[in-house]
């Protein structure tokens, strides 16, 4: 298990514009031949916009980008024209493909947060595709079969555990509270990268909130 800690996490973003972001991953100007990905994961932002901030219409291609919004709204518009206004408790998902372009803005009252985790399809090209699952249920795991993977929201109460899934990889993100992890404590923007996992849980030590990717 390799713990990686929320300050160690690269700075980016713009703060004249009101963007902040922090990175898991090599990213950008933040190039690291040791950090590049994990399993499928290939990157792990948070993105704080504050309200009226976003990020102008700009390219993907072959990548499965998976939206959470921790508060706040996240309006998303793309080039196959789709728009939607995401939230708390809804999964995002947009598979680029072989190209896309989309925007994404923080066009409420309230400053915005985000967790975008991007993924390497197995195979490229493709057609682009997007979803919204408004409301997912806790426990209730959602695939991304283009890329191997399947993630499953946890939100627990004081004392309360969660197993981590076996299997060849899981990436462990604290979105917010405090957990132990095989005795080992996270907070949030805390992550943990596992391989070979079997039989791990997570116990909260305080109400937690958790994204758990689990790999082939």
């Amino acid at each position: 298990m390799d713990v990686r800690r929320a300050g160690e996490r690269y700075p980016g973003g713009d703060a004249t514009a009101g963007i902040e972001t922090w990175h898991a991953f090599s990213f950008g100007p933040h190039y690291d031949p040791d950090n590049l990905r994990f399993g499928a994961v290939l990157a792990c932002n948070e993105e704080r916009l504050a309200p009226g901030a976003g990020f102008d219409e700009h390219p993907h291609s072959h990548t499965e980008i998976v939206t959470w919004v921790v508060e706040g709204e996240l309006t998303h518009r793309d080039s196959t024209g789709h728009e939607s206004v995401v939230r708390h408790g809804d999964v995002q998902r947009l598979s680029s493909a072989g190209g896309v372009r989309h925007v994404e803005r923080n066009d409420g009252p309230e400053p915005l947060t985000f967790i975008q985790m991007w993924l390497a399809p197995l195979s490229p090209g493709g057609d682009p595709s997007y979803e919204v699952v408004h409301g997912i249920a806790d426990s209730t795991p959602y695939a991304v079969p283009e890329a191997g993977a399947m993630l499953h929201v946890r939100r627990l109460g004081a004392g309360e555990r969660t197993a981590v899934p076996d299997g060849a990889y899981a990436y462990v993100h604290v979105v917010h509270g405090a957990v132990r992890l095989d005795g080992t404590a996270l907070a949030a923007g805390d992550a943990a990268r596992i391989t070979d996992v079997k039989g791990l849980e997570a116990e909260s030590v305080t109400d937690a909130e958790l994204l758990i990717w689990e790999m082939n």
